[in-house]
């Protein structure tokens, strides 16, 4: 198939979807981007383990053909183009992806460009796992009790992005407006639109029961800022509960009807959290919860927060999905300052290719991967980041570290 700027996909097979399930075949087309700034580094890092992983897991059996396609500064400097439509069409078409951290500005100029990726896909459901990883450096004193998964709504509340600069019309019309509705915004301000709806919250909520159930987890916590903001925040948490109890009834209960009795045998319980008392929680009883579906902003705030507790995003992976679609990626930003210098910790792009193996159902390959992270790490064997922070660490490079775990697989 032609990709116009970018030539024909390479000779693989595409990803099916049937039966709300993807279908992926021995010889996956899995288009990836190597990213800005360090992301060339941590991508070819990223593809020598994943590849080697998958060839050891399955003795030549499966393979992942890789297409590259372009977004960011290396589209920007190509094509002229950030985010070419060619690589809109090939994600589309081949279902996953993978990809290095992208450049965004602040303040001003394009809007970002993995935001734009997952409103154009639909995807909905910003997945971020965080556990902890022996001997890598953290400012906790039990970092190996925090075990989550944080299911972050993805393309509504801010990320919907719609805002108004203060003392344009648009945004001087919206207080008139406002004001005519009976509520008072001080004249002048800069206008945001934060819609949170039924359909966006209860598939994201959906998502992250169905994956407790799956994988035996105990709990899922909706975690919200309902008290102040009762029809946006509020209505996800009511409308959590009200999905649990309508479509999983003999696998869910509710927090408020255990009262002091333990959860039946099975039963995952959904409870909710304030989201400030839920980062107090997160600091102070992290074991007492797992799975955390939640707002968006929210859930940026929570999942970073997280990170940093268990060595900081250089270890945390991350995914966007949909309902066909998914894209893995990097969670940190560029670091341009490191940028083909061979150093900088590819741990997090790692990290999300195992969710990604994970993804396409090639558990043995993903299993290599984490079991050689742990052990490469056990080694003390670690990238500037983590070795500075490490008596007695031998500190390698991003290629160094990409062969260590290759060595360990």
């Amino acid at each position: 198939m032609d990709f116009g700027r970018f030539g024909s996909a390479p000779s693989g097979t595409r990803i099916g979807f049937e039966n709300g399930a993807v279908v992926v075949p021995d010889d996956p087309v899995i288009p990836f981007i190597r990213g800005d700034g360090t992301g060339p580094d941590i991508w070819k890092a990223t593809q020598a383990v994943l590849d080697a992983a998958v060839r050891t897991a399955f003795g030549g059996k499966k393979q992942i053909v890789w297409f590259e396609v372009f977004a960011g500064e290396t589209a920007k400097n190509r094509f002229d183009d950030w985010l070419p439509q060619e690589t809109v069409d090939a994600i589309t078409h081949f279902r996953v992806a993978i990809k290095g951290p992208l450049t965004t500005p602040v303040g001003g100029g394009f809007r970002s460009l993995n935001v734009t990726l997952r409103q154009l896909l639909d995807m909905y459901a910003c997945i971020r796992p965080v556990r902890y990883f022996d001997n890598v450096p953290s400012p906790m004193k039990r970092p190996q009790d925090v075990d989550m998964i944080i299911f972050r709504e993805n393309v509504e509340d801010v990320y919907a992005g719609i805002e108004w600069r203060a003392g344009s019309p648009e945004a001087d019309e919206m207080i008139a407006t406002i004001a005519r509705l009976g509520k008072k915004v001080r004249a002048g301000s800069a206008i945001g639109v934060k819609p949170v709806s039924e359909i966006g919250s209860k598939r994201l909520i959906r998502k992250a029961i169905r994956f407790a159930i799956d994988h035996g987890k105990p709990s899922v916590t909706l975690v919200h800022k309902g008290n102040i903001m009762k029809y946006t925040e509020g209505a996800f948490r009511d409308w959590g509960y009200e999905l649990a109890k309508a479509e999983f009834p003999d696998h869910t209960i509710a927090e408020a009807d255990l009262g002091s009795a333990a959860p039946p045998p099975g039963k995952v319980v959904i409870r909710d959290r304030i989201a400030d008392s839920m980062f107090q929680q997160a600091l102070l009883r992290p074991k007492e919860y797992s799975v955390v579906a939640t707002t968006n902003l929210n859930g940026d705030y929570l999942s970073d927060a997280l990170a940093a507790q268990v060595g900081g995003l250089g270890m945390a992976p991350g995914s966007n999905e949909g309902t066909e679609h998914a894209v893995f990626e990097a969670t940190h930003g560029t670091a341009p300052k490191y940028a083909n210098l061979d150093k900088i910790n590819p741990g997090s792009l790692i990290l999300s290719g195992v969710m990604m193996l994970e993804y396409l159902g090639w558990g043995e390959a993903a299993k290599r991967v984490e079991g050689a992270m742990r052990k490469t790490l056990a080694q003390k064997v670690m990238t500037y980041d983590l070795a500075r922070q490490t008596e007695g660490a031998t500190e390698v490079g991003t290629s160094g570290f990409a062969q260590a775990l290759i060595g360990n697989l």
